[in-house]
């Protein structure tokens, strides 16, 4: 090894080398007449640049895998028909508050005095879209292609999900029917849906559909229309809220829904009327009696 001394090297680059532990002979300098400087030295001392494993330069996973999941029938028949339902039918939406106190009061009053039958709020929810289509009869239609398909009654499909997708059992004419009745029928179609046990009579057709993610603590959403129908309902959870009356401050339980429309069917006023009407029905449920 040569004498470090005869190294021709700066005093800083020295002084750096001899902390750091470098041989000064060991080093090429780039300063005059080959002086090692302090650059030379700061250089030697980094640690070498390490080449990306070939995992990194892919961009390939270094923990786990994802699952690839092949499509089952459901799956792929609720993909086509939305995808379908987004490219072809012209969806706008219509959002509007509903206070609920009263229908509250309502259901654990009738509650109290019902024997083995529990209303929920989508029972009352269902009674009141099927008065408010009875009401608005225009807005219960169907794109036909090349014509309107009216209807006589009030068909709500309710969205039940299951494992791996969902099915739309419907309520047939439930705008004649009683929140008992709607209640029983409505806990042994979501019983058949999750046993994959519907028939196609029992969830084919429909004046409209209701999608309830209120339960999941979803305030608000937009719900994809199912043709040929021209509506769907998409209902967030309850909450308490301030809203002003007569000036004042006051607590309320509140629910937010959106109509989704088919504007071939359902233009902008039919489809207020049609909220409209059904906000009546939620904010007076006495009403849904008459």
């Amino acid at each position: 090894m040569a004498n470090p001394e005869r190294v021709k090297a700066s005093p800083l680059a020295r002084r750096i080398a001899k902390t750091n532990g470098l041989d000064l002979s060991q080093i090429n300098g780039s300063g005059p007449n080959g002086r090692i400087i302090k650059r030379d030295v700061e250089q030697a001392k980094a640690p070498p640049q390490q080449k990306p494993t070939a995992a990194i330069q892919h961009g390939a996973q270094t923990t786990t895998q994802p699952e690839i999941m092949p499509l089952d029938g459901m799956r792929k028949t609720i993909a086509a028909r939305l995808t379908e339902a987004k490219q072809t039918v012209p969806h706008f939406y219509l959002t509007i508050d509903c206070r609920l106190d009263d229908l509250l009061t309502a259901r654990k009053n009738m509650n109290a005095h019902l024997d083995g039958v529990k209303i929920s709020v989508n029972d009352f929810i269902i009674k009141a879209m099927a008065l408010a289509l009875r009401d608005v009869p225009d807005a219960n239609a169907q794109w036909g292609g090349d014509h309107i398909l009216k209807l006589k009654q009030s068909d709500v499909a309710v969205a039940v999900a299951i494992e791996g997708g969902l099915f739309t059992p419907v309520i047939r004419a439930a705008e004649s029917k009683g929140l008992k009745e709607i209640s029983a029928e409505m806990k042994a179609l979501a019983g058949l849906a999750r046993d994959r046990k519907l028939t196609p009579d029992q969830y084919e057709g429909g004046s409209t559909s209701i999608s309830n993610l209120g339960m999941f603590g979803v305030k608000n959403f937009q719900a994809v229309i199912n043709p040929p129908q021209a509506t769907i309902l998409a209902v967030g959870g309850g909450e308490e809220r301030l809203i002003p009356i007569n000036g004042q401050a006051v607590v309320a339980n509140m629910m937010t829904v959106t109509l989704s429309c088919d504007h071939r069917v359902v233009d902008g006023a039919l489809g207020a009327q049609l909220l409209h009407a059904f906000k009546h029905y939620i904010e007076t449920p006495v009403a849904l009696a008459l």
